[in-house]
């Protein structure tokens, strides 16, 4: 049942008529409960663009490891994916309620998808020196670019959302002048205060949304939130790929790297099966539900790009161009995966198994993987094998279930 709190907005044929009017719309909440409602070109296209800030984010944190430089880019990376992830993660959640596809919504998404290619542009320098300063250049683009999205909407709405939107507005830019403030003049950022400034940034929705929640669609913020776990884990297929080929092109024994590419390849394919095994949407019947899923979809989205990074590390020490041990680099894709698993099960499936068997599944996949840490040279294909183990066994066990 959908929370009574929730605005029902304008029904869904009168969503439809103003979606094909003129070039300038007001841009008024859309209907929660619109028919059909699927992601939109545009969305997708500003996903994509998002690829390349998780690739520098990736690509950078394999150098800070492969460099014997673990907790500066494991710190790093988590600061750089909490900028993706918040900046995508605000767009995604307003296209929801207002997207009205007019010419100055889309403008100002390609401004945010500007920001989004700055923000990347500043990766290398964030992880190598330290300096977020190109990167909070970006990060602003994408955030100011939202806060006029949010005035028009408040400008078209009355009543309470009008002040959810002002709110969301005023709240966005509180926070962004606190980061400007803490990165421009040095640019490195002390842990605790990047801590505190994040912690802000996603108590803004909270209290906009306490009066008068937005109209968000569960069933598109659930595929939207799937497009991008597809993204992620696509950019760890990529990252592997890369790294396989690397090696073969410098003349370095397939034989060493095929249990990794087989093991990462398994892993990344039960990682799609686990994810998309349960409708979420039906679970998302308020904002209590829908944030604590969408919010926990950092550590979803962090470890399943982390599985490329890790697939990575373990390929540079498996041909001799990491000075690590293989145990040391088996962990960077064992961890992530048993993290991805665990979270999954936490969001997701756990809400839909039934019985202890269907229950325990992935938490003992989750540590099964990480104990596959400890196995040696195989240690990635042994994960990819649990995981693969693990969605057999869902598959059998839902299988037997009365239907």
């Amino acid at each position: 049942m959908s929370d009574p709190t929730l605005p029902t907005g304008p029904t869904a044929d009168t969503n439809t008529a103003a979606r094909t009017g003129d070039a300038v719309r007001r841009m008024t909440a859309r209907c929660r409960t619109e028919k059909h409602r699927a992601s939109t070109p545009l969305e997708l296209f500003f996903d994509l663009c998002f690829v390349v800030a998780v690739a520098q984010a990736g690509g950078r944190l394999v150098h800070a490891v492969a460099e014997g430089h673990a907790g500066h880019g494991v710190t790093g990376y988590l600061m750089v994916f909490f900028a993706i992830w918040w900046a995508w993660m605000n767009f995604s959640w307003f296209a929801s309620a207002y997207d009205n596809d007019d010419v100055p919504y889309r403008v100002t998404t390609l401004v945010q998808i500007v920001g989004v290619l700055v923000l990347a542009a500043g990766v290398p320098r964030a992880f190598d020196d330290g300096d977020f300063r190109f990167t909070a250049i970006g990060y602003a683009v994408m955030r100011l670019a939202l806060v006029a999205q949010w005035l028009r909407a408040a400008r078209a709405e009355q009543g309470a959302q009008r002040t959810t939107a002002l709110r969301y507005a005023a709240g966005v830019t509180v926070c962004q002048a606190g980061w400007m403030t803490l990165l421009l003049p040095q640019g490195a950022p002390p842990v605790w205060a990047f801590a505190l400034l994040a912690v802000a940034e996603m108590a803004v929705p909270l209290l906009a949304e306490r009066r008068a929640p937005t109209t968000w669609h569960p069933h598109h913020i659930a595929e939207r939130y799937g497009l991008f776990t597809i993204i992620v884990l696509g950019e760890s297929v990529s990252a592997a790929t890369v790294a396989v080929q690397s090696a073969a092109d410098e003349d370095q024994a397939l034989l060493d790297l095929l249990p990794i590419a087989a093991g990462g390849l398994l892993i990344v394919f039960a990682a799609w099966w686990i994810y998309f095994a349960v409708p979420i949407h039906d679970h998302l019947a308020s904002n209590r539900e829908a944030f604590q899923w969408g919010y926990g979809h950092f550590a979803v989205f962090t470890s399943a790009a982390a599985i490329g990074s890790g697939l990575e590390v373990a390929i540079h020490q498996a041909v001799g161009t990491a000075d690590m041990s293989t145990r040391a680099a088996s962990s960077w894709v064992t961890v992530p995966a048993g993290v991805f698993l665990l979270t999954v099960w936490m969001l997701h499936s756990r809400h839909y198994k039934r019985g202890a068997a269907q229950q325990l599944t992935l938490p003992l996949a989750a540590l099964a993987v990480t104990a596959c840490t400890f196995a040696g040279s195989h240690a990635v294909l042994w994960a990819g094998l649990v995981c693969a183990g693990a969605v057999a066994l869902g598959v059998f066990l839902e299988a037997r279930v009365p239907k």
